[in-house]
């Protein structure tokens, strides 16, 4: 059994590099923000590498570089974003706009209230708005999508935004 040539290995290992940034890139929750230019950017410069290294096999210490870009690009950076995208404050308000969708198919309405995402959240025991301070006594974000959701009532930040565009199709941020 002949061993694969040099070019060989190095497409398969763009491919899959590539494949990985995509799957990774799609595995976030679709309500997430999902940082898409960032997404789009590694995703280029994984085939700005991978094609250096399949054109150029010439020089074994360029071969090393765009090998560790190529596992940059299109492994390291796609997979860490996607593990990283749902902190605890993101978690607890994709689990409020859930709720508050399925409270509002449940009384029959075709958008998703201020009032609905309030329930949601105080049912899982976290506060809407934000917490009034001695510099800054206005609570914000508790009467208006974008709403501010904090996973512990008491607890100032971190927090996340939650907000629904036409009707039940929410978006969870960090704000």
């Amino acid at each position: 059994m002949q061993s694969l040539s040099p070019r060989a290995r190095a497409l398969g290992a763009a491919v899959l590099c590539l494949v990985i940034a995509v799957v990774a890139g799609l595995a976030v929750d679709s309500r997430l923000d999902r940082h898409w230019i960032l997404r789009g950017l590694t995703v280029f410069l994984a085939v700005c590498c991978a094609s250096l290294l399949l054109t150029d096999q010439t020089r074994r210490l360029r071969q090393i570089v765009t090998a560790i870009g190529l596992a940059m690009f299109g492994l390291i950076i796609p997979v860490s974003q996607t593990t990283w995208s749902k902190p605890p404050e993101i978690k607890f308000a994709l689990q409020v706009a859930t709720d508050a969708k399925q409270a509002a198919e449940k009384a029959s309405s075709s958008t998703v209230t201020v009032a609905d995402v309030k329930a949601a959240a105080e049912a899982r025991g976290g506060g809407v708005g934000s917490l009034p301070t001695e510099k800054n006594t206005q609570v914000r974000g508790a009467d208006a999508f974008p709403m501010i959701v904090r996973a512990k009532r008491d607890q100032g930040r971190p927090w996340a935004c939650v907000s629904f565009s036409h009707g039940m199709t929410a978006t969870v941020r960090p704000c």
